[in-house]
């Protein structure tokens, strides 16, 4: 019989003592003041894992009360694949409209900017810069209609179930939400003005700050303080087992803490004295001269021809550089088209000017020299100016008409260069003068002592 009570008391302990392991303890940090329409900005890393609920929300105080008209603005990490949903929850009932934006990148695995711009006229969720969704009319007006004394910002995580977050297993904890930075701006007919920033950078709770001590939704957890610590500058919300409290080991660091940056830090903290104030935000880091210019190309200006010289686009010219077909050197002489000068034409530096008459016709007179019968000239001593080619030693005709065979460089290098090859006609721009043929006095001579000799006869 004495065995039997023993036994019995046994079992009546066993069924008394609570079975603490299944228990889980959640955390939560919320602002002690509201804020009412602006800017506000958290940089954080959710919690992974099915069943776990990791958010940063705007909730109206005195919204669960009997009665009462909800106010609730949501982001909730969710579920096993991380997905984020959306969330505007208000009325009396309350009501939730809620949506499930795609993000692009994987809300557990790094930080990221989450940001709710409340005001008068809309309510907007944008996540690192960019508007995702953005609530007005009747949505809006919800807020500014019944919560015109400010909300207050709320951080938590906590366990679902199947009907919201997901069916959550104990042996994936611990699991850790991390916040680098908290910041506000007040809104002021369409400007946002930075008032405060909360970087954590103490160990303690700061000063405009609290933790939740109750329970979670769904009354599978209860929210413990010493799940919220402050860590390398990392705020860390802990979802445990209740017996494995207070251990949030050490925060991924954050490489892009700047923040939004701009705008000018408020005075005094959060609410009290005392807290931790930002001028502006670190900012990100700007680019002062965005690349790099190039200060000009190499251009080459070339040669100038006349008419049909071919300069190179670009091309660097010597001095007395090389030109195609009598184009114009930079200390060469000028030709003209094709290399040919007219009756007598010039030539530029270096090349010589001839004279009207470096190639005559009939009846044209010499500069020296006999007037030939039949009114023909002869090209004995035809004026050549300085360097010029004269047309000597052309053969006459009755009539005095002579050969040209003054010589042109075609393609040739001026400026000292070597003359090309010689053609008939007028003109010529090469670095050399034949010198003049004796030819021509012997056979004036001749001529003349002929009409000599005609007249005796006579």
């Amino acid at each position: 019989m004495t065995g039997r009570i023993a036994i019995y008391a046994l079992l009546a302990v066993a069924v008394c003592v609570p079975a603490t392991a299944s228990g889980m303890a959640s955390a939560e940090l919320y602002t002690t003041s509201s804020y009412l329409y602006g800017r506000f900005d958290a940089r954080i890393q959710h919690a992974p894992g099915d069943g776990v609920v990791s958010a940063f929300f705007l909730w109206k105080n005195g919204s669960d009360a009997s009665g009462a008209y909800w106010n609730e603005l949501d982001y909730e990490k969710i579920a096993a694949d991380c997905h984020m949903q959306l969330n505007n929850i208000y009325g009396n009932p309350k009501s939730q409209h809620q949506s499930t934006p795609s993000l692009g990148f994987a809300i557990c695995g790094g930080y990221h900017d989450y940001r709710f711009e409340w005001t008068p006229t809309y309510i907007a969720w944008v996540v690192d810069g960019k508007e995702i969704r953005r609530d007005t009319g009747a949505d809006a007006t919800a807020y500014a209609q019944n919560a015109s004394a400010g909300m207050t910002i709320h951080f938590n995580i906590w366990p679902g179930n199947s009907s919201f977050g997901g069916n959550i297993n104990n042996t994936t904890l611990p699991v850790h939400q991390y916040i680098s930075w908290v910041e506000y701006s007040s809104y002021d007919n369409g400007n946002f003005n930075v008032q405060w920033r909360e970087e954590f950078e103490s160990s303690a709770v700061p000063s405009g700050w609290a933790t939740g001590n109750w329970a979670s939704p769904y009354n599978l957890s209860t929210h413990s303080p010493q799940n919220v610590a402050f860590v390398n500058g990392i705020a860390v919300l802990s979802l445990t087992a209740d017996n494995a409290t207070g251990n949030p080991g050490t925060p991924p660091a954050d490489s892009s803490a700047g923040g939004t940056g701009g705008g000018s830090g408020g005075a005094g903290g959060i609410s009290g004295a005392g807290g931790t104030t930002s001028v502006g935000g670190g900012g990100g880091s700007t680019s002062s001269s965005g690349g790099t210019m190039s200060t000009g190309g190499t251009t080459h200006t070339g040669g100038t021809t006349t008419s049909g010289g071919t300069t190179a686009t670009g091309g660097s010219p010597s001095t007395g550089g090389r030109t195609s077909t009598g184009g114009t050197t930079t200390s060469g002489g000028t030709t003209g088209s094709g290399g040919s000068s007219p009756a007598g034409g010039s030539t530029a530096s270096g090349g010589g000017t001839t004279t009207a008459g470096g190639s005559v016709g009939a009846g044209g007179t010499t500069t020296s020299g006999g007037t030939t019968g039949a009114g023909g000239s002869s090209h004995t001593g035809g004026a050549i100016a300085s360097g010029g080619t004269i047309a000597a030693g052309g053969s006459i005709s009755s009539g005095g008409t002579t050969a040209t065979v003054a010589t042109t460089a075609t393609g040739g290098e001026a400026g000292g260069g070597s003359a090309g090859t010689a053609t008939t006609g007028g003109g010529c721009s090469c670095s050399t003068v034949p010198a003049a043929s004796p030819l021509g006095p012997v056979l004036v001579l001749l001529f003349l002592f002929a009409l000599r000799s005609r007249r005796k006869a006579i």
